[in-house]
């Protein structure tokens, strides 16, 4: 296997399958199947996800709401997400353990570092709910600030395209992908990647960050088997 503990960071836009809103169980399902090929394989697995399918904090500010209330309200549906990932992944047999930033300890444990990592060591999967706690901060700032914390080898974002190219390819049918690409040349091009504060955490710790097709089957796998799937973006 190329690696032996990875972050899976997910959109909570990607659990929405083609709903316009929430959780769509198909997607779930999926998605539990594909981490499961991957458990099985004696990868440890951790994954983030964003909860912008229910809420998402920037939207409501910009609808008059207090950002840091409408934060606190983004980091409870991730929660959800989580919650919902869980259950999807103890249906196939995966043992799953939830954690999170914010304090519900009557569903999930609160974040401990050290218990997250004997998690992962016995084989657990450990969804990281609720963001960092804190206001401000995106899932994508979370997804790299626990990689780094449970030392990861790299963060794996699954996305609806393979990759990054220069232009959108969803607009664009001559958009040129990149097979790997510097975190430098990814600022000089402005390419959207994840939002600054994260990339540059990334960047400034040697965590690659690897953009790929989650919504094909196998890709997973795959890519944790060493094949050239997605675009990997590094320091090299």
């Amino acid at each position: 296997m190329q690696y032996k503990r990875i972050l899976l960071k997910l959109s909570g836009e990607a659990l929405m399958g083609e709903r316009q809103y929430g959780i769509d169980p198909k997607r779930l399902a999926e998605y539990a199947k594909e981490i499961k090929q991957v458990v099985e394989k004696g990868i440890e697995v951790a994954i983030v996800i964003g909860g912008g399918n229910i809420f998402r904090g920037v939207a409501g500010a910009a609808n008059g709401m207090d950002r840091v209330q409408g934060d606190h309200m983004g980091m409870l549906a991730t929660c959800i997400n989580g919650l919902a990932l869980q259950s999807a992944l103890e249906d196939e047999n995966v043992h799953t353990r939830l954690q999170t930033a914010l304090e519900i300890k009557e569903v999930a444990e609160p974040y401990i570092k050290r218990k997250a990592i004997r998690h992962l060591e016995k084989g657990r999967v450990v969804i990281f709910g609720a963001g960092t706690g804190n206001p401000y901060f995106t899932t994508d700032t979370a997804a790299v600030l626990r990689a780094i914390e449970i030392d990861a080898d790299a963060i794996l974002k699954g996305t609806r395209v393979n990759g990054i190219y220069n232009t959108d390819p969803e607009k664009d049918k001559n958009a040129v992908k990149f097979e790997t690409i510097t975190f430098k040349d990814v600022i000089a091009k402005g390419l959207k990647v994840m939002d600054m504060t994260a990339f540059t955490l990334s960047e400034e710790n040697n965590l690659p960050i690897i953009v790929f097709d989650m919504n094909t089957n196998g890709n997973l796998l795959k890519l944790v088997s060493g094949e050239k799937i997605g675009t990997i973006v590094d320091n090299l």
